[in-house]
């Protein structure tokens, strides 16, 4: 039986980048509530799908390292396949014959594995998921610098990273986000996959699968079965926001959407059934290219009230749209057009998974930035939010916003 890949048992099959950990790290990335995918296979590997294809990621200080699986059906097509999965045409008959009962899940085997030499669009995808292009670093000196509790964060939190997912995936993923917390959405997603998708390899006795087309999403007695998987009132919005994008647009529609503006994109989303502000602004800023899209629930206005003495909606008990946009403002004239991105990282850094982090590495409180964070959190106080009709904010400068964008490097 085919094992999980591990580093140490030898390189050949490895392919590699340079990477360095200040710029990307695996566990707090890919652990962070961004992708439900992946998961910790061996100390400091991580396997997960992602393109239609299976994963083993591991990282030393300055390089990514990356194995990819392959079917032994599929060695030879160039992707091909993978980019009509993901757009839900190849996979359309194999996952209806599947639903309807022609196949039981139950007496599918997912066939073994062949690693294979890695190509050049395996490596294009990596660094286009994980957005290399940006420089993480510059970023974070930008932020730091109008944030000094930031700063005291990002000297422990490093590598935080945006992905960059598929629509598809990240859309459905997040409609099961609702009232639910991480390690359940992750069991969710993985019984979404296994009863739609279509079976791509098997490692140590684990199967994995690709994420469902939209036809799979949108197939009669989706939500049914939905529910039996225990999937509850979101297995109504899966199906019926999946039917909805192939009636009334087509398979291309989310992919367009990245090419809009980050209102015309979060207001599109929001007509589908199940899609709040928040899930809507989690598909923006993860999947469609939106940097200044600020996800807010109750975590982030805590967050934001503990830390930067926000005041706005302190005596509300539920975040209206009034109170989302006012705190997705407040950051964005804080940390600039890559608010969406900082916001992760503080998001991060109050997950109880990784207080040890801070157990390990205390949070130092030097008395000149003690005295730095009480100027901010008096400026913040006297911050007016000053919005336009349409609810964006109007073309006021602050520091942050000066900052030149991170450098990119091809």
């Amino acid at each position: 039986m085919a094992k999980h890949a591990v580093l140490s048992s030898g390189a050949k099959m490895w392919r590699s980048l340079a990477c360095a950990k200040s710029e990307l790290r695996l566990d707090l990335t890919l652990a962070g509530g961004q992708s439900f995918r992946w998961r910790e296979t061996a100390e400091g590997h991580w396997t997960g799908v992602m393109g239609g294809r299976v994963w083993t990621l591991t990282q030393t200080d300055e390089t990514l390292w990356y194995h990819v699986y392959t079917s032994s059906d599929r060695q030879g097509q160039a992707g091909v396949g993978d980019r009509k999965r993901r757009a839900g045409v190849s996979l359309q008959n194999k996952s209806e014959m599947r639903f309807k009962g022609a196949l039981k899940k139950e007496e599918e085997e997912p066939v073994a594995v062949t690693p294979v030499q890695d190509t050049k669009e395996e490596e294009e995808m990596l660094r286009d998921y994980f957005q290399l292009n940006v420089t993480l670093g510059d970023l974070y000196k930008g932020w730091g610098a109008a944030d000094p509790h930031f700063q005291r964060i990002a000297d422990i939190f490093t590598g935080v990273r945006m992905l960059r997912q598929d629509p598809t995936e990240c859309l459905f993923s997040f409609i099961c986000t609702s009232n639910n917390h991480i390690s359940r959405i992750h069991g969710m997603v993985e019984r979404l996959c296994r009863a739609l998708g279509a079976p791509l390899c098997q490692l140590d006795e684990t199967s994995y699968y690709d994420f469902p087309p939209l036809s799979a999403l949108a197939g009669n007695g989706v939500e049914a079965r939905l529910r039996d998987l225990g999937f509850g009132y979101r297995a109504r919005y899966l199906q019926q926001s999946a039917a909805q994008i192939l009636d009334t647009h087509d398979l291309q529609w989310l992919d367009g959407l990245r090419s809009t503006s980050y209102l015309l994109a979060r207001d599109a989303l929001r007509t589908l059934p199940g899609v709040g502000t928040k899930v809507a602004d989690c598909v923006c800023l993860m999947s469609l290219d939106k940097a200044e899209a600020v996800p807010v629930d109750t975590h982030v206005w805590q967050i934001a009230k503990r830390d930067y003495s926000f005041a706005p909606g302190s005596g509300q008990k539920s975040i209206t749209d009034k109170l989302h946009r006012d705190l997705g403002d407040f950051f964005r004239k804080l940390w600039g057009p890559y608010a969406g991105w900082a916001q992760s990282v503080l998001f991060c850094a109050d997950l109880k998974k990784f207080q040890k982090l801070k157990e390990k590495a205390p949070l130092k409180r030097p008395k000149k930035e003690e005295e730095d964070e009480e100027k901010v959190t008096v400026a913040c106080k006297s911050i007016k939010i000053e919005t336009e009709e349409n609810g964006t904010v109007k073309n006021t400068k602050t520091k942050s916003a000066r900052h030149k964008k991170a450098k990119t490097s091809v």
